[in-house]
C-alpha cells in the first residue's frame, strides 16, 4: 500500500469516485432486500451482472452523475456487495455467524476499486478517468508482475493504494542434502541426532546483574 499525494483537482475525483462506489453498493443492498421481500422463488436473488446491467440502463435518466467517473468503480462495488451476501450465505449453511451485509456510511473507510488502464510512470500511477497521480514513496519498483485491479482507499484525509498482481513464481528448488532431528534444551541449546551440539548463551543470567541495577534506578525516578 501506497501514500498517495493528489492535487486538489484530484483529490476531488478521488472523493467523487468513492461516492459512487458507496451509493452503488447502498443502492445495490436495497435492490436486493426489496427483491426479496416483494418476489417469490427464484426471482428473490439476483447477482452482481443483473444489477450492474440495472443500473446501467438508469444511469442516463436517474444516475446521470455517474458518468463523470470510470465505470469500474460501481461494477466492483456491486461485485462487493455480491461476495458479501455469499459469505452471509456460506454462513448460514456452515452454522458460522456472518453478519447480514451493511449499508455503507459517508467517510467511513471510504473506498473504491478500479481495474483496465493502470500502470506506473516512475513515482506517478495513472488511474482511469483520474490521471496521473504522485506517490509520496520513492521505490525502484512499486510491483511485479501484471497489474489486475487497485484499491484506492482513504484513512484519516490521506488518500492510499494498494495493487493487486498477477506474479509467476517459479517451483522452489528441492531440498538436498541429510536431514537431521534438533532436540532443544537448557542446558544445552540445542541438539542435533548427528551428535552436534550448541551451547547455551545463557543471556539472562550474564545480564541479570545489570538489569536489577537499571531496575533500582527507575525506581527511584520521579514522574513529573
Amino acid at each position: 500500500m501506497y501514500e498517495l499525494d493528489p492535487n486538489n483537482h484530484q483529490r476531488s475525483f478521488l472523493q467523487r469516485h468513492a461516492g459512487v462506489a458507496r451509493f452503488t453498493y447502498n443502492w445495490g443492498l436495497e435492490h436486493r432486500i426489496k427483491l426479496y421481500k416483494t418476489n417469490q422463488g427464484n426471482d428473490r436473488f439476483t447477482d452482481a451482472m443483473k444489477q450492474h446491467k440495472l443500473l446501467t440502463s438508469l444511469k442516463e435518466t436517474q444516475f446521470p452523475w455517474m458518468y463523470h467517473c470510470s465505470k469500474c468503480a460501481p461494477q466492483e462495488a456491486l461485485r462487493d456487495l455480491g461476495r458479501a451476501f455469499k459469505n452471509f450465505y456460506r454462513g448460514l449453511k456452515t452454522g458460522k455467524h456472518i453478519g447480514f451485509p451493511r449499508f455503507k456510511r459517508k467517510g467511513v473507510n471510504d473506498s473504491f476499486r478500479l481495474n483496465g488502464s493502470i500502470r506506473f510512470e516512475g513515482r506517478r500511477i495513472q488511474l482511469p478517468r483520474i490521471g496521473k497521480i504522485r506517490i509520496k514513496e520513492q521505490r525502484p519498483s512499486y510491483y511485479r508482475g501484471r497489474i489486475l485491479s487497485v484499491t484506492v482507499s482513504r484513512r484519516a484525509n490521506k488518500w492510499f493504494v494498494s495493487v493487486t498482481v498477477e506474479e509467476e513464481i517459479e517451483d522452489p528448488q528441492p531440498i538436498t542434502g541429510h536431514a537431521v532431528g534438533v532436540d532443544l534444551g537448557i542446558k544445552t541449546l540445542a541438539t542435533l541426532s548427528d551428535g552436534t551440539t550448541f551451547p547455551n548463551p545463557r543471556a539472562l543470567g550474564r545480564r541479570i546483574a545489570k538489569l536489577r541495577k537499571l531496575s533500582k534506578s527507575l525506581s527511584r525516578k520521579k514522574v513529573y
